[in-house]
């Protein structure tokens, strides 16, 4: 008998979710569905019940999967089966992670898979402002230690007001799209996109978002309850020897602290940090070592050079290479380095650098977008990749990783709205990044927005971001913010807030958060501080290159853009796309037609612009309209005994009768010497009103011989009938008749 247990969060705007286990799963440790609307998760959640010898870190995996079924639709390619994750479902987990890893106690180590599945799916609703929640609720009712719950929320900003959860269709009004996770307590995470929005009401967004979350904290922790799961499991996952932790700081940590003050680089400091554990173990045998001296020694140690490094710059105020916690690393840049590409620009900020090119395209470089809940088609990519050497790190680049996923997606975030939305071409911005320590994606946007300019691509303003750090202890009443952060700094400190921006306003912004009790005053005064920083920045960056470039490059393609009349479009494309592919061919240009607003836009693309203007008059022939008296050029495509048929504009084919042939009279076709092929003009005498044919005539074009007298045609019908003159047919005709 199935005894399932849910609870109910009210959105307060109509709407609820409903949160509930015991049903599904239920050899999992924990499982949950939650739902809202039509749309529909199940979380599970399973961990080992021991942690893997010699692991000292928290193995953690998160996955978010979404089925096509969800939506009612098949996934494509042959197989018709869901494959490898989109960037979408990546994206999702990287979300749910980074609010979940910090809040499993820092001595457990067993593997954990948290798994969430989209099964249900409305199209109105957005399932991944969902997974955060389902991830917790799930560990709210396992057994597996966490200090949650937590939960994940969207806030949007539209016609001024914040919405919790938006629908697709408000989502894209919004001039703010976060997504923000945290517990009861603290803010543990802050991702996503803005237009231009100033420091405060970023705040004000997150505040909102805040008072959300604390009631599906609360929910989770009545859950809990019910199911009885507020007691957790016991575990032993380290080995510790307090003598021995004792012996590492007294011995280390003088020479760790004179370390971290000397203003050294990267190689040097990691160099001489390695020295001094390996000093230390040498104090032991290789037996001991080998046994669980060895891992005790790194684990003490890594906590020796964490207190080294935060107790310089909160006592000293000394960062591990010697600057202001204000002051930015020294910058330098360069456009226009590699000659191939259609835009690159180098970027370099302290030992940090990306190399960005741009590649325009046409229409045919869309990237196309087929997830189960969007679909459609991207014009700006971006592509960050991190090759193991940017560390001196001697291993092999293989696939990308979800890091790479994760902080391209940011750089595209910051840089897409910049954009021009009319913009004709494709655009793809690869950054390589050559050298890291700390902040690579910031150093990407930076590099991105120099190429795009390098290319000339009209930009509406260039965009700079900044990575900021804090040192903080006390429950935050001790505190340093840092501006630029190091990777060290990163990695031993409690905030890595990046924000990127334009002069006027933040674009797009990413925040983890490390410890307890930051407060909104703290937040503020890092979100100000990165502001100094990213203007200093910004102000390298246009130095280097302070607009746009006014053209394109010479090997990038040139693209024209205009619009025709809905029913035409069938007409340029011609039977089996016969027409195109022929003006293609003829012109070497590249043409694309889409339906747009009920109206055809046409992008003609090529290298050069005979071809693009050859093929834009081979177009706008199709879709012009005749006008009576016009003068056309066209093609004889059949002669027949009573004239000729010419295609005076393509796919528009008129009769030339034998009589508007030549002021002469004719017996045949064949006296003029026009032939099937022959190109002459022709004048556009009329259009029947009821058939739509077009009356064309050469003679008209021709000059009046001298002393020509234009009968009146009721006298050429008499004639005619009476088998006089040179109407040889209407004779026979009148014959016939007698």
């Amino acid at each position: 008998m199935v005894h399932p247990i849910n609870k109910t969060i009210d959105l307060g705007d109509g709407r609820t979710i409903t949160v509930e286990t015991g049903k599904l799963a239920k050899q999992a440790d924990g499982a949950v569905t939650v739902r809202m609307g039509n749309t529909m998760l199940l979380a599970t959640v399973v961990a080992a019940k021991d942690a893997a010898p010699g692991v000292d870190f928290m193995p953690l995996q998160v996955d978010y999967k979404e089925k096509y079924s969800a939506f009612g639709r098949f996934p494509g390619g042959f197989t018709r089966r869901e494959g490898k994750p989109s960037d979408y479902e990546i994206l999702t987990s990287r979300l749910v992670d980074r609010v979940l890893r910090p809040l499993f106690p820092d001595n457990y180590h067993a593997e954990v898979y948290v798994n969430i599945i989209l099964f249900s799916a409305d199209g109105e609703d957005m399932p991944d402002a969902l997974a955060g929640l389902a991830a917790s609720a799930a560990l709210a009712v396992s057994d597996i230690p966490f200090n949650g719950p937590i939960s994940e929320v969207r806030v949007a900003r539209v016609d001024g007001q914040f919405l919790i959860n938006p629908t697709f269709e408000q989502l894209a009004q919004a001039d703010i799209d976060l997504m923000v996770g945290a517990t009861l307590e603290n803010i543990m995470m802050v991702e996503g996109e803005m237009e231009e929005v100033q420091e405060s009401e970023m705040l004000d967004a997150i505040k909102f978002a805040h008072e959300a979350i604390k009631k599906q904290c609360q929910v989770q922790l009545e859950l809990s309850e019910a199911c009885g799961k507020l007691q957790k499991r016991e575990y032993c996952h380290e080995v510790n020897d307090d003598d021995l932790r004792k012996k590492v700081h007294d011995d280390c940590y003088r020479k760790a602290y004179d370390i971290a003050i000397s203003a050294s680089s990267k190689q040097e400091r990691t160099e001489a940090f390695d020295k001094i554990v390996d000093d230390f173990k040498a104090n032991y045998t290789e037996e001991e070592l080998e046994a669980d001296k060895g891992l005790m020694i790194d684990r003490y140690y890594h906590d020796v050079e964490k207190e080294a490094m935060r107790r310089a710059i909160l006592d000293e105020g000394k960062r591990l290479d010697g600057r202001k916690t204000t002051e930015i690393r020294p910058i330098w840049c360069e456009t226009d380095f590699i000659p191939g590409p259609h835009g690159c620009a180098i970027f370099t900020r302290g030992e940090t650098q990306s190399l960005s090119t741009v590649t325009l395209g046409t229409k045919a470089d869309e990237k196309i977008v087929d997830d189960v809940l969007v679909h459609g088609k991207e014009r700006f990519l971006l592509h960050y990749n991190f090759p193991p050497f940017s560390t001196g790190e001697a291993k092999a680049q293989r696939g990308v990783g979800r890091r790479e996923i994760g902080h391209g997606n940011l750089a595209h975030r910051a840089l897409k709205r910049m954009i021009p939305k009319d913009y004709p071409y494709v655009i793809r911005i690869i950054s390589d990044i050559l050298e890291s320590n700390g902040s690579s994606s910031m150093a990407t946007v930076c590099a991105g927005t120099l190429a795009l300019m390098d290319a000339g691509v009209p930009i509406k303003k260039p965009v700079s971001g900044i990575a900021m750090g804090l040192i903080s202890e006390n429950e935050g009443k001790n505190y340093a913010i840092l501006s630029d952060i190091l990777g060290d700094e990163d990695h031993l400190g409690d905030m890595d807030f990046k924000v990127c921006g334009t002069k006027d306003g933040i674009t797009a912004t990413q925040m983890d958060i490390k410890c307890d009790g930051l407060s909104y005053e703290i937040l503020a005064k890092a979100l100000a501080q990165a502001k100094e920083g990213r203007l200093y920045i910004l102000g390298k960056i246009l130095e280097t290159l302070p607009e746009p470039r006014p053209d394109l490059k010479p090997q990038a393609p040139r693209i024209e853009t205009f619009t025709i009349p809905k029913e035409y479009i069938g007409a340029v494309i011609g039977p089996g796309g016969k027409i195109i592919q022929g003006i293609q061919e003829k012109t070497g240009a590249t043409i694309a037609i889409d339906e747009t607003d009920g109206v055809g836009k046409v992008e003609v693309a090529a290298s050069n612009k005979d071809s693009i203007d050859a093929a834009l008059a081979a177009i706008r022939a199709i879709v012009a309209v005749p006008e009576v008296g016009e003068v056309y050029e066209g093609k004889i495509s059949s002669i027949m005994p009573y004239g000729a048929f010419v295609e005076f504009m393509p796919g528009k084919d008129g009769l030339l009768h034998i009589s508007e042939m030549d002021w002469k009279r004719l017996e045949t076709v064949e006296e003029t010497g026009l032939k099937e092929g022959d190109t002459i003009q022709v004048k556009l005498l009329d259009i029947d009103p009821k058939t739509g044919k077009f009356k064309l005539s050469r003679r008209a074009l021709l000059p009046k011989p001298e002393g020509y007298e234009e009968r009146p045609p009721r006298e050429r019908r008499e004639r005619r009938d009476r088998g006089e003159g040179g109407d040889r047919r209407g004779g026979e005709r009148h014959e016939r008749r007698r």
